[in-house]
């Protein structure tokens, strides 16, 4: 089986891997706010306590979370593995998911640690810019990623637009959530023998090959 959770900091390519990851094995990649969405829209009670917390904007609770996780690993596509995306976030919810997959017969069997210095993660965030009208994503902070003219798409002349969350404040709140959070996982992790270190300032398939090769046990 490959059942896989990333844990990384903000901008240190977590999508970018599962989706390479996703394609590759053709394994479901569960995302916390998919599943939210998912459910919110539909016309179950859950799906309505779900819409109504979302809407005022308050946290949905862990039992909530666990329990559409619960919901999602029944389906059938799971059973080969899965890559967790968003979750778990902390102690108590990894604890709460390795309870979960017990009494669902099946384990965590690789946590994948995707290291990024914090300076060069909040470069990632502050300097991403995006053209609306092709997708390119680019970044005006490294040499190899930014625009010939500055703010224009290379491809279609397009302007770049920057997105209102990735400034320096709200940077500065996720990675403290991160190390607060999030970060002491990796000892919960490592005391199973489940974790491998990757350093993500490496180009994206250099990753996956590393990524690809500790899951196949190479």
């Amino acid at each position: 089986m490959k059942n896989i959770i990333f844990i990384a900091p903000p901008a240190a390519g977590k999508g970018t891997q599962s989706q390479l990851l996703k394609k590759h094995y053709n394994l479901p990649h569960i995302s916390t706010g998919d599943l939210l969405r998912e459910e919110a829209m539909q016309a179950t009670d859950l799906g309505h306590r779900i819409s109504r917390l979302m809407n005022e904007g308050k946290l949905v609770s862990d039992e909530i979370v666990l329990e559409l996780f619960e919901k999602r690993l029944s389906n059938s596509d799971t059973e080969v593995g899965f890559i967790l995306d968003g979750f778990p976030r902390s102690l108590k919810q990894a604890t709460n998911l390795d309870n979960l997959l017990e009494s669902l017969n099946r384990k965590i069997d690789y946590v994948i640690v995707l290291d990024l210095d914090k300076e060069i993660a909040k470069k990632r965030i502050v300097g991403r810019q995006t053209c609306l009208k092709c997708g390119h994503v680019y970044n005006h902070l490294f040499d190899d990623t930014k625009p010939i003219n500055e703010g224009i798409c290379d491809f279609d002349g397009d302007n770049l637009v920057q997105r209102d969350d990735d400034n320096e404040d709200t940077f500065e709140k996720r990675y403290e959530t991160y190390i607060k959070e999030t970060k002491p996982l990796i000892e919960y992790y490592q005391a199973k023998d489940l974790v491998h270190h990757i350093d993500s300032t490496q180009p994206k398939m250099t990753i996956f090959k590393q990524i690809t090769d500790i899951v196949e046990g190479k």
